[in-house]
């Protein structure tokens, strides 16, 4: 949990899962707008992905509990109202021959979608996670993360990292490949131990070049050791294993009763994890190779593991954008700014029509018969009317109609959503037609209000048919007969003009009006000002 101010409200809840091979974590965080992050919720899943080895293949029934685990994970989520979800799939999946069939069973089967992440991105992440949540100083030291599939393994300090890897030496890896007997025998600790010495040479180079003394560990086989040593030496921890350190002759001793005990003994061992038993030697030989190997002296436990790195990656590339939607405490406003960062939207260009659109609204508002709540959606509309372009230019205007009714858009009625989502969607081309099925679908009065909000938004987006928001003031004249525009342009206005007039058609038909439009430059009207 990170500090956050009392005053400020969050700028989004977002959950992110880590789809390791031993187990499923997911945690369920609100994002402040200084960057800070709350934990609103956490929920672990022992799902054994690899129960019979890394053999490169995803089980029918490893991938059944992994789906199971994720329905549970996708129902805390939507209780919780989550914004968005990270999903990153680690070793086991990202190996196996058919983990690209098992992420696509999370889409279409649970509604998730995961990312397949490389090794060396899990440690950076990793490496993130526990620089956030343990005070570290100018003193480099070695972080690893004991996974099923893998090991990452990050060198570093407060200020930066200077190394980071994972490598395939995970405990359920480990103890398929190396572990057959029950104790496990000094002949098979051998082997661990000859695998571990040639595997992790570079690791070992950087550790003795830089005399680091002092582990952090994380993630469950760590945790898991932490817990046992706490409880044999009457350490409190029943709060939090985070920040908990232990010494490598609190270990070792530990290590030399554990290692003999055999499955029905290691079973009685509270702090153990019952799904861990079968696999945690492996991670104790390691951890007994490193203490000894390369001289390590403290060992101290992150909860923070690669979920956190996670929050605190998507923090980094949003912060910039987290306070376009900070300031905003009503759930419409803050969701449609939501969509439009979502979308990569047109910002200036949204902005300006939106503007001009207000603008020809409240000249408007009492002829055509339109209350403030249309003034509210038709702002949104303009704002939201080119998001299509996040799909494909070819026929934006519908992919900005299938957007906004798609994306949860809150605080708004089905009525309001269709409102915006339709006036956006016939901002270009066709004019309201009852043969549209989405539009034939609503009622007559709100097909009324529709055909009036999008007369407005076409010439409004007419007027800024370049883009460049060339209109840089409007005028309206709003006669018996005819409606005036005068526009006072920057630069030449004829496409602006052209842009409108081919777009009022429908402005006409609702108003009973002709349109004329006229121009002047910016140039010319301060002539026309000095000349007076």
């Amino acid at each position: 949990m990170t500090d956050f101010s009392d005053n400020e409200s969050p700028t989004k809840r977002i959950a992110a899962i880590d789809l390791g091979t031993n187990s499923f974590h997911a945690v369920i965080v609100d994002i402040y707008p200084d960057g800070s992050f709350r934990t609103i919720d956490k929920l672990k899943e022992m799902v054994i992905l690899a129960e019979k080895g890394m053999d490169n293949y995803l089980s029918e029934d490893a991938m059944q509990r992994g789906l199971d685990a994720l329905k549970r994970i996708k129902f805390l989520c939507d209780s919780q109202q989550v914004e968005e979800i990270l999903a990153y799939a680690t070793s086991a999946i990202r190996e196996a021959r058919n983990g690209g069939d098992f992420i696509q069973r999370m889409i279409d089967e649970v509604d998730i979608k995961a990312r397949a992440i490389s090794g060396k991105m899990e440690a950076e992440m990793i490496g993130l996670a526990v620089r956030h949540n343990i005070a570290l100083s100018e003193e480099m030291v070695l972080m690893v993360d004991i996974g099923g599939g893998s090991v990452e393994f990050i060198i570093g300090n407060v200020d930066e990292f200077i190394y980071y890897n994972s490598l395939k030496l995970g405990v359920a890896r480990m103890a398929a490949k190396f572990v057959s007997h029950d104790p496990i025998t000094k002949k098979e600790i051998k082997n661990l131990k000859d695998h571990y010495q040639k595997t992790l040479g570079e690791v070992e180079k950087i550790v003795k070049e830089h005399s680091v003394k002092t582990m952090i560990g994380s993630s469950g086989t760590m945790e898991n050791i932490a817990a046992m040593i706490a409880s044999r030496n009457s350490i409190n921890a029943s709060i939090t294993l985070n920040e908990l350190v232990f010494h490598d002759d609190e270990f070792i001793p530990f290590y030399e009763k554990f290692i003999r005990l055999d499955k029905k003994e290691r079973l009685k061992e509270k702090q153990l994890e019952d799904k861990r038993v079968d696999i945690i030697n492996p991670g104790m030989v390691l951890l007994k190779f490193l203490i000894e190997e390369l001289n390590i002296q403290n060992i101290k436990i992150s909860e923070a593991a690669l979920r956190d790195g996670m929050i605190i990656d998507f923090i980094n590339k949003e912060k910039p954008k987290l306070s376009l939607v900070a300031n905003f405490p009503d759930p419409r406003k803050r969701s449609i700014y939501e969509l439009l960062r979502k979308t990569n939207w047109m910002e200036q260009h949204s902005t300006h029509v939106a503007n001009m659109g207000l603008q020809i609204f409240d000249e408007f508002q009492a002829d055509l018969k339109l209350t403030e709540n249309d003034r509210e959606l038709l702002n949104y509309a303009s704002l939201l009317h080119d998001i299509g372009y996040y799909i494909s230019f070819r026929k934006h205007h519908k992919h900005a109609l299938y957007l906004i009714r798609n994306s949860d858009l809150r605080g708004f009625t089905d009525d309001e959503i269709n409102i915006m989502a339709n006036v956006a969607r016939y901002h270009r081309r066709s004019t309201p037609k009852k043969r549209h099925p989405f539009y034939k679908q609503l009622d007559k009065p709100l097909r009324k209000r529709i055909k009036k909000l999008s007369a407005i938004l076409r010439i409004a987006d007419g007027l800024d048919r370049s883009h460049y928001q060339n209109v840089k003031s409007l005028e309206i004249e709003n006669g018996k007969e005819k409606v005036k525009l005068l526009i006072t342009t920057e630069g030449d206005p004829e496409l602006e003009i052209w842009g409108a007039e081919r777009k009022s058609e429908l402005f006409k038909k609702v108003t009973g009006k002709e349109l004329e439009i006229f121009a002047v430059t910016h140039e010319q009207k301060l002539k026309a000002t000095k000349n007076k």
